[in-house]
């Protein structure tokens, strides 16, 4: 596969960004996920970057900053081939009084410069607040990005929320982007999130495609997760599980729109991208292998109007479930 093949799209009106269909996310290869490997990582990345992918989400969080610090490992002496976007919000946030940390303008520009320190970088493409809901610091987040903007230390800046409401607070302020949660699994964003999207011109970066690995067809309902696992919960707890079981039943309905040359991982991924309002969706790298799959579902046909209307019959046009943390 060639640097070249995989389409490209506008991130949105206003950014001057034009991202691959298909990007790269790197939450698993900070942790949370089970085991990781560090080479693994770099090999992911490596691999996403040589199979033409040029968008790269990580956050502050993921790993505690593990995750940011290997992007950054793998972007010295080339950042110019990668359009990188994080996040920031979730560190020492505080649970009790349900509030960030970024108690002014002041912090939040420190919080960011930090996530640059640990990209290696002077600036970064998108900064997102990663905090999915209003709390008592978000009027920080608005005006200290769009001052990180003005000083070039960000070129886009924008939320991760699927609540449409929070999204409209951001959006009112002239935010650039969204990332969201939308996968066949969860079709709620098309209800009036994409559409919003499209009107007033927001970027759209489409987390969780593969409901967490659900939608690769590869768990039967008795998986062991280990270590610090957050799946883990798909097993131990009966609310969880029987969801997880539902799941996986939809998914089993799902399996005949596989084919020899595309996975049902793959379909998952065209799936997405067959929106309009969509700009790029992040499926997880923790591997080569995962890499180089879900880059190559980036030059694949898309999916024709029979196999959509497959998909509508299983899980309809706007249905489906949230999916934690959507």
């Amino acid at each position: 596969m060639t640097t070249s093949t995989i389409p490209r799209r506008p991130l949105g009106s206003r950014t001057g960004l034009e991202v691959t269909e298909v990007g790269c996310g790197l939450w698993a290869v900070g942790g949370h996920w089970g085991p990781t490997d560090d080479e693994a990582a770099l090999g992911a990345i490596e691999t996403a970057l040589e199979s033409g992918v040029n968008f790269f989400d990580t956050a502050d969080v993921y790993g505690d900053g593990r995750s940011e610090r290997l992007l950054g490992q793998a972007m010295k002496g080339r950042r110019d081939r990668f359009i990188v976007g994080t996040k920031i919000g979730w560190t020492n946030y505080d649970g009790e009084a349900n509030r960030s940390q970024y108690t002014s303008v002041e912090k939040l520009i420190e919080g960011v410069e930090s996530n640059l320190e640990r990209l290696g970088t002077d600036y970064v493409d998108v900064i997102q607040c990663h905090v999915f809901y209003p709390e008592p610091n978000t009027p920080h987040f608005l005006e200290g990005f769009a001052k990180l903007k003005e000083q070039g230390k960000v070129r886009a800046w924008g939320v991760s929320t699927g609540d449409l409401s929070h999204l409209q607070t951001f959006a009112e302020a002239g935010c650039d982007t969204l990332q969201i949660d939308y996968s066949i699994l969860n079709r709620d964003p098309e209800r009036a999130i994409l559409p919003f999207c499209k009107r007033h011109g927001i970027g759209v970066i489409v987390r969780g495609p593969l409901a967490m690995g659900i939608l690769t067809g590869k768990f039967n309902g008795e998986e062991r997760f280990e270590g610090d696992d957050f799946r883990k919960a798909w097993i131990d707890d009966p609310e969880q599980h029987n969801q997880f079981r539902r799941d996986l039943a939809t998914v089993e309905r799902l399996g005949p729109l596989a084919t020899e040359e595309r996975s049902l991982a793959q379909t998952a991924l065209k799936f997405v991208t067959a929106h309009e309002a969509v700009s790029t969706v992040i499926p997880g790298a923790r591997n080569p292998r995962q890499a180089s799959s879900n880059a190559a579902a980036g030059v694949m046909r898309p999916l024709n109007a029979e196999e959509l209307a497959q998909i509508d019959a299983i899980v309809p046009p706007g249905g489906g479930r949230k999916i934690w943390p959507a």
